[in-house]
This record gives C-alpha cells, sequence and structure tokens, in this order.
C-alpha cells in the first residue's frame, strides 16, 4: 500500500499534497541531520579545545568529497529512475538501480585504497597545522576507512526517494543520525577517543542505514533492485547516470575547492576564525538545510511530471515549491539573525570565536535565499534531465568564490574573506536565473520523446 501511495502522489494527489508528501519526509530528515551536526558540534566544543572545534572544521572539504560521489551516482541515478518510471519503464528500472548501487559502493571503496597512503599531503592542503593537524588526522581517517558506506548512504537515499517513497528514505536517514547521536557520547567521551570518536559513530550511523535502504529496495520497492544479477551497465544507462550526476559531482568539487580557499584564508586570521566559521555554518544550517529538503524532496515529483509530458502540473509544482522555499528560508533566517549572539554562545564561550561569529552568521544567514534559490534551480535542470544548464549551474556555484574570496580578502582583509560567501551566492543566482529564462519555452513545450535523449 505504501508503494502505491508513493506512485499516487507522483502522478494524481493534488500539487500542495504532493509537495507536501515528498517534501517533509526530506525535511525532517534534514532537520534531523541538522541536528545531529549542531550535537556533534556541541559535544567536541564540551572538550574545551578550540583546535578540536577547528578540525572539524578543516575536514568539511574531505567529508564533502564523499557526499559528492553520493551525490553523482544517487542524482544521476535516482533522476533518471524518476524519469523511467513516468515512461512506464518499469524494467528497466531494476537495472538501473542495481548498477548505480554498485557503482557508488565501487568509487567509495577505489576513493579509500586511494587516500590512505596519501593522507599527510592531504592534511596539509586541508590547511591543518600544529595540534590542529593531529586532531583533522584522527577526525578524516575513519571516514577514509568508511568511505563505501558512506557514499552509498547518499546514494541510497536518492535513489529510494527516487521512486517517491519519501518517507522510506527519511526513516534512513534518521536511523543513521539517531545511532550517531547514540554514540557520539559514547567514543567522545566514554572511550576518549575525542575527534575520532564523532567520525566513527558516524561511519557506524552510516552502515546501517545502508543495510536498511537496501532491505528496503530488494524487500518492498515496486521496481528497484539491488541484486548483483540486474548489475549489467550499458552505455544508455550510464549517458543518463553522469550526464547529471557530473553536475551534482562538480557542484560539489568546487565548493570543496572553495571550502578549501575559505579555510586557508580563514586560518591566516587564527583558529578562532576557523572555529567560529564551523559552529556559525552549523547553525546557518537550520535554513540551508530545511529549504535543501525543499527543493531535493520535489525533484522526483519534477521529473516525473516532467517525463510524463503533464505540463500543467510541472507548471503548478514549481511555482508552488519556489514559493514555499522563500517564505520558509525568510522566516527562519529572520528568527536566527535577531537571535544570533545567543545562539552562538550555546557552543562557545570563547570572546573571540562569539564576536567574529557574529559577523560570519549575518553573512551566512543573507546568503540562505540565494544559495535556495539556485539550489532549486540545479534541481529542476538535473529532473529535467537537462546535463548542460546543470552543469553550468554546479560549476558557477562553485567557481564564482574563487575569485570574489581573493578580491574580497585583498581588499577588506577578513571582512572581505567572510563576505565572500554572500557575494558568490548572489552571482549564482542571477546566473541560474538566466539559464532558466533562456531553457524555460524550450523544457515546458518539447515532445516527450525529443526530453528522453536531449
Amino acid at each position: 500500500m505504501e508503494n502505491k501511495d508513493a506512485m499516487y502522489y507522483l502522478e494524481k494527489a493534488s500539487v500542495p499534497k504532493a509537495i507536501a508528501h515528498m517534501a517533509i519526509p526530506m525535511i525532517l530528515g534534514m532537520v534531523v541531520n541538522m541536528i545531529y551536526n549542531i550535537t556533534d558540534a556541541y559535544f567536541i566544543g564540551r572538550l574545551n579545545n578550540t583546535s578540536m572545534l577547528a578540525a572539524i572544521t578543516l575536514a568539511l572539504p574531505f567529508t564533502t568529497i564523499l557526499m559528492a560521489l553520493g551525490e553523482l551516482f544517487g542524482t544521476g541515478g535516482s533522476t533518471y529512475i524518476s524519469r523511467l518510471l513516468g515512461e512506464k519503464k518499469l524494467d528497466y528500472v531494476k537495472k538501473v538501480s542495481s548498477v548505480t548501487l554498485y557503482l557508488s559502493l565501487i568509487s567509495g571503496l577505489l576513493f579509500m585504497l586511494l587516500c590512505i597512503p596519501i593522507l599527510p599531503p592531504i592534511l596539509k592542503l586541508l590547511g591543518a597545522t600544529g595540534e590542529t593537524l593531529l586532531h583533522t588526522r584522527s577526525y578524516i581517517i575513519a571516514y577514509t576507512i568508511g568511505s563505501p558506506f558512506v557514499v552509498a548512504n547518499f546514494t541510497l537515499a536518492q535513489m529510494v526517494r527516487g521512486e517517491g517513497a519519501s518517507t522510506e528514505s527519511m526513516i534512513g536517514m534518521i536511523i543513521s543520525v539517531v545511532i550517531n547521536i547514540i554514540l557520539d557520547p559514547v567514543f567522545i567521551f566514554f572511550l576518549q577517543m575525542d575527534v575520532m570518536g564523532a567520525s566513527v559513530a558516524t561511519v557506524i550511523g552510516n552502515v546501517c542505514a545502508v543495510i536498511y535502504y537496501m532491505y528496503y529496495l530488494e524487500k518492498k520497492s515496486p521496481a528497484q533492485s539491488v541484486r548483483l544479477k540486474y548489475f549489467k551497465p550499458d552505455p544508455t544507462i550510464l549517458f543518463n547516470i553522469f550526464k547529471i550526476g557530473i553536475s551534482a559531482l562538480l557542484l560539489s568539487g568546487f565548493l570543496i575547492v572553495s571550502s578549501l580557499m575559505f579555510n586557508n584564508y580563514a586560518v591566516l586570521y587564527g583558529d578562532h576564525v576557523v572555529a567560529a566559521f564551523g559552529v556559525a555554518n552549523r547553525v546557518c544550517q537550520i535554513s540551508d538545510f530545511i529549504g535543501m529538503g525543499l527543493y531535493m524532496g520535489v525533484v522526483p515529483l519534477i521529473a516525473f511530471s516532467y517525463s510524463s509530458n503533464n505540463t500543467e502540473r510541472l507548471s503548478k509544482v514549481l511555482k508552488t515549491t519556489a514559493f514555499y522555499l522563500v517564505t520558509i528560508i525568510s522566516v527562519i533566517a529572520a528568527v536566527l539573525f535577531v537571535f544570533r549572539t545567543q545562539v552562538l554562545e550555546l557552543f562557545s564561550s570563547d570572546e573571540s570565536v562569539i564576536k567574529v561569529g557574529v559577523t560570519i552568521l549575518t553573512a551566512l544567514l543573507l546568503s540562505t535565499l540565494f544559495a535556495g534559490i539556485s539550489g532549486l534551480l540545479t534541481s529542476m535542470f538535473q529532473a529535467f534531465g537537462k546535463g548542460i544548464q546543470s552543469t553550468i549551474m554546479s560549476v558557477s556555484r562553485g567557481i564564482a568564490l574563487i575569485p570574489i574570496i581573493i578580491i574580497g580578502n585583498s581588499l577588506f582583509q577578513l571582512n572581505g574573506v567572510i563576505w565572500s560567501m554572500t557575494a558568490s551566492e548572489i552571482c549564482a543566482c542571477i546566473i541560474g536565473l538566466l539559464l532558466w529564462f533562456g531553457a524555460k519555452k524550450e523544457i515546458m513545450d518539447v515532445d516527450p520523446k525529443e526530453r528522453v535523449i536531449s
């Protein structure tokens, strides 16, 4: 019955109901994940060691690589699965799902084998030095060993959501996060593993989520499968996975580059700036993650409506989602702005961290609206199967920060570094809107047969 309900919401439910069904579980899952990120920072903050707090911030680009690999297969595979469901090609979905999963596991394994021998230069690239270097190494080593499961978790969550089973996708996210939160204090304090304990807990949570998702896809999914016998990559499957997956990979990749640049510029002004950015970034995720939950949650709905040639429904989905997104992000950002000092004081008692954190949080909150709109536009292009537009969007979102932060640091020092994040999101948003207005007629009016090969 659950599976029937999922297809019903993709195809027949009223647009507000369909968006709520698809987005609310995703938003709840993202909120739980956000709570974990904040809790993780809180537990490590209780160690009263600024270097440890800075370490989890410096490690962010590294962990983002794993997310990027998961996005490569998860976004590419799930949007293709949604489009195939809209075209009623159910048998082919089994092959696509199996290929997507096992390619993600293989990529995680290769990542692990590649990174273990070269950890020292990786740490240097992350900007870790002195005492912070030791803590950063401890934090990322468990992630490295658990790479296949971390990548597969990101991939599977999107595959499940791709068939409209948003509640099941949320359950897997919650399993990962709850186990993580429970194990965090055990490993960090009781077993005295400090920052390494936090990453070990994360990997174990990912393993449990992967087990749950694989069980669901094999036993309860109406169309997908994780059986090896369906693992038969062919040019059509690989093309459709990678043409959209590459845009998601590039987005995360350029965000990694920009994060590395930001870390290396921020560390010039002291560990307290890096720590403040880490805390402010986690707080800002309240609006970021809810926005992401909304526009990522409706991707299968957009892809299904598009491939089934239901243009009227597609138009309503896009307009309603955009309205919800702008309203929700604006309200949350405004509330956090009013209480920004009090919120920062929950995570650190260091006056220098709080002082610079207020400015950083203000800049990040302002950028969330533009980031949300850019994210929606990127997700739309991915759902439509438009590789060129989604790739341009992904590249622009990541690459805009590079020249802006260099110029900002040169002209305004620390303030230039902080506000470069906001300026880059505004630039990416403008580019996205121009791409949409340029492609809107073609996307909404092209015959469905041409859409499949576009």
